[in-house]
C-alpha cells in the first residue's frame, strides 16, 4: 500500500490561494480592454455631420499620408497642419476646416502680445481667404499674475476689436477656443493657467464682441472637463457657437468606451441646432492603429 504524503491545512490553504489567485489573473487578461470593432475599409456615406480631422494629434505620421487616410475615410476637411499642405489637401478633395493662428500660450489677455496676435491673426486670415476657408482660431491666453479679470477681459476685447474689421470685410469667422484647465497630466491634455477656461465667460466674450464675424470654438472635451452638461450648453448657446472639436474624455482619447462623452447623442444635439459647419476630431490616438481610431471616431459621429 502507498502511503499519500501527509499535508497540513496550512499548505491545503496557500494552495487554494495560489490557485484562486491565478483565476483571477487569468480573469483579468480574459477582460483586458480591446478597441471596438470597426471595418478596416469604413467610409462615411452620410454626410450630414461634416467631419473634419486636427492633424497635430497624429504626428509624426507624415501629413500627405494623413490627407490620404482621411480622403479613404471620406472626412471632407482637415485642420492642425501646415499651411504648405493645404494645396495638397484642396487638391485631394478636402476643406481646410480651420486656420490656425497665435497660440493658446501667447494671447491678448497680456497687450503685450498684442501686436504678435494681431499680425498672426491677420495672416490667418489672408491664408484662410486664399484657401477657401471661412473660419480662423484665436485664444485668450494665459492669466497673468495680479491682473485682475475685468482688465484681462478688457484686453482681449480691445485686440479682437481691432482685428474684427479686417476679419468681417473678408467673411471670416474668428473662433475663440474655450480650454480646460485642470488636466495636467499631458501639455496638450490640459493648459493649467489658460484664462479663458470657463466657456460660460467664453460666451459672454462672444456676446461682448457683437458680431457674427465672432463666435465660440467649442470643444467638447474641455467643456465636459470644466463646466459638464455638454447638451444643455449646446441648445441654449448655439447661435454663439462657429465650431467644434471632438475627443473622449478622461485622456483626450478615442471616442470608445473608455470615455464618459455619448457622442452619437451629442451629435445629434448639434444638428438639431441646424449647425451645418465642420465638426474636428482632436483626439490622442491610443489604439495600435491610429487610423482605425480615426475610422472609429467617424463611424461614431456619423447620424
Amino acid at each position: 500500500m502507498t502511503l499519500l504524503p501527509r499535508v497540513s491545512r496550512r499548505t491545503v490553504a496557500c494552495t487554494a490561494l495560489a490557485t484562486a489567485a491565478g483565476s483571477r489573473t487569468a480573469a483579468v487578461a480574459k477582460t483586458q480592454y480591446e478597441p471596438p470593432q470597426v471595418a478596416a475599409d469604413f467610409q462615411i456615406t452620410r454626410q450630414q455631420i461634416h467631419q473634419s480631422v486636427m492633424g497635430w494629434c497624429f504626428n509624426p505620421m507624415p501629413t500627405s499620408e494623413l490627407i490620404g487616410h482621411c480622403v479613404s475615410i471620406g472626412l471632407t476637411g482637415i485642420e492642425g497642419i501646415d499651411r504648405k499642405f493645404y494645396p495638397e489637401a484642396r487638391r485631394r478633395g478636402l476643406q481646410i476646416s480651420l486656420v490656425s493662428s497665435h497660440g493658446f500660450a501667447t494671447g491678448p489677455v497680456d497687450r503685450g502680445n498684442h501686436a504678435e496676435c494681431e499680425a498672426k491673426l491677420k495672416s490667418a486670415i489672408d491664408a484662410a481667404v486664399q484657401n477657401e476657408c471661412s473660419r480662423v482660431i484665436t485664444f485668450t491666453g494665459m492669466t497673468v499674475r495680479g491682473m485682475s479679470e475685468t482688465t484681462a477681459e478688457t484686453n482681449c476685447l480691445e485686440l479682437w476689436k481691432k482685428v474684427l474689421p479686417y476679419a468681417e470685410e473678408r467673411n471670416i469667422t474668428l473662433c475663440l477656443e474655450h480650454l480646460n484647465s485642470v488636466d495636467n497630466s499631458h501639455p496638450m491634455k490640459g493648459h493649467p493657467g489658460y484664462f479663458g477656461d470657463d466657456v460660460e465667460r467664453c460666451f459672454e466674450l462672444v456676446r461682448r464682441m457683437d458680431s457674427p464675424a465672432f463666435r465660440l470654438l467649442f470643444d467638447i472635451y474641455h467643456v465636459q472637463i470644466m463646466n459638464g452638461d455638454v447638451i444643455r450648453r449646446i441648445e441654449k448657446n448655439h447661435a454663439l457657437i462657429g465650431h467644434y472639436h471632438t475627443a473622449g474624455n478622461p485622456g483626450r482619447r478615442e471616442l470608445d468606451l473608455l470615455q464618459e462623452i455619448n457622442y452619437p447623442a451629442v451629435m445629434a444635439a448639434i444638428l438639431k441646432t441646424g449647425y451645418n459647419g465642420f465638426i474636428a476630431h482632436e483626439f490622442l490616438p491610443t489604439w495600435p492603429d491610429p487610423v482605425l481610431a480615426l475610422r472609429h471616431a467617424a463611424s461614431v459621429c456619423q447620424l
